[in-house]
């Protein structure tokens, strides 16, 4: 089992405690006799009314009340979505774990491990900030592309994979270009290489190219700095930083 599922499956745990904290703030329309289906009805009206809050506690009472029903089972995923609508990432996060770990091979599944992914996907700040948030959902969601293939939920993870993947990239060059501007060469040099060699065909990657030409060409190095600029322009040919990067070499 890899790192990033077992990190999921030991929320498990932590999403009892959640659970047992939200259940005791129960929803006054319910009683302890309630049949689970109307329960879950007043649930499905408050998801449809947009009061996910009210839904959550909902959900909340279907697990408190027939636990390990097939009910309750629906329930932990419409709670993981509902906390999810609220913006309640922890709690969201919590209840998806728990449904992967009850049930790890349903048709619910793959959309639980997107909850989780998606929790931290939502969480992701501009380049000059702490990155935790995209590293966590690039791991999450590369661990649901090999989990659960083909599914829709995999496709959409490819997607959002490549957005993050690209955030972390902009942060490397945000960083490269302060060392760049700082005089920092040797510093930026290492940077951008790790855009070019890590990140693949991001969106930052013609633009470190270039920066890996300039930086070159103020260290004096400018057999590396013609290396750079063919490989920029055989991968990248017309593009604004290949454009640049051939004015910058011929001293125009």
């Amino acid at each position: 089992m890899s790192g990033a599922l077992q990190s999921i499956r030991s929320l498990a745990f932590i999403s009892v405690l959640l659970v047992a904290a939200c259940s005791s703030k129960n929803p006054d329309q319910v009683s302890e006799g309630m049949p689970v289906n109307q329960i879950m009805a007043l649930a499905a009206a408050e998801v449809a009314r947009g009061d996910y809050e009210d839904a959550a506690d909902y959900f909340n009472e279907v697990e408190r009340l027939y636990p390990y029903s097939g009910e309750a089972k629906l329930a932990i995923i419409g709670l993981a979505k509902a906390y999810h609508e609220e913006q309640m990432y922890p709690e969201s996060r919590a209840a998806a774990a728990r449904y992967l770990d009850f049930y790890p091979t349903t048709a619910d599944a793959p959309l639980a491990m997107y909850l989780i992914a998606l929790s931290y996907y939502d969480q992701i700040v501009d380049v000059k900030r702490d990155q935790r948030n995209t590293f966590r959902s690039l791991q999450i969601f590369s661990e649901l592309i090999e989990t659960y293939p083909g599914t829709e939920y995999a496709r959409l993870s490819e997607e959002k994979f490549d957005v993050a993947l690209n955030q972390l990239a902009g942060k490397e060059m945000d960083i490269g270009r302060y060392y760049l501007k700082r005089g920092h060469y040797v510093a930026a040099i290492e940077r951008f290489r790790v855009v070019i060699a890590d990140y693949g065909n991001t969106a930052q990657t013609p633009e470190a190219m270039f920066r890996l030409i300039e930086a070159f060409l103020l260290l004096g190095l400018t057999g590396e700095a013609a290396k750079a600029a063919e490989m920029l322009a055989e991968q990248y040919s017309g593009n604004v930083w290949q454009i640049d990067a051939a004015a910058l070499m011929s001293g125009g």
